[in-house]
């Protein structure tokens, strides 16, 4: 309930400040935003209050940038696959062994692994232990499963922890 009130708090000082400077575009939206964190941050290191919203805030942001950059880079990966008439493909199944305990975590990573071009979630196992990933380019299992594990699993257990 706090984040959601520092949230909210978060929120109307960066309305007060657009509206106070009379920008109404995304970069001045932006700096207010950055700004007004920026000002509780140092007000509540003072008091002894939540902190939490002040380490969630930066991990949200950094995921949603590794998420992107991962994005497009599947998305010219495959692209790259289509274009050329040679196939570099390496295609497979593997069973990647989960971190995530709850449904919530679970299917989150899940649709995160299969929103990214070149990946598919398929499977859950049935103890919630294992989810089964098919990529078009497994060239180690190995490494497939620590690139998962130490960036989509690992971020995404960050910010829902």
């Amino acid at each position: 309930m706090i984040m959601v009130k520092h949230l909210l708090m978060n929120i109307l000082l960066t309305i007060v400040w657009v509206a106070l400077n009379g920008k109404f575009d995304e970069g001045n939206f932006l700096f207010g935003f950055i700004l007004s964190f920026g000002i509780m941050w140092v007000v509540s290191r003072s008091a002894d209050s939540d902190r939490k919203y002040f380490t969630k805030i930066p991990k949200i942001i950094s995921f949603f940038f590794f998420f992107w950059f991962e994005l497009v880079k599947a998305n010219i990966h495959v692209a790259y696959e289509v274009i050329t008439p040679k196939l570099q493909m390496t295609a497979g199944i593997v069973k990647f062994p989960l971190s995530a305990k709850t449904d919530l975590e679970i299917t989150l990573l899940a649709n995160l692994i299969s929103l990214t071009p070149g990946t598919l979630s398929l499977d859950v196992t049935a103890d919630k232990k294992f989810l089964f990933v098919h990529s078009m380019y497994i060239e180690d299992r190995e490494s497939f499963i620590t690139e998962i594990k130490d960036g989509f699993e690992r971020r995404l257990l960050e910010v829902m922890r």
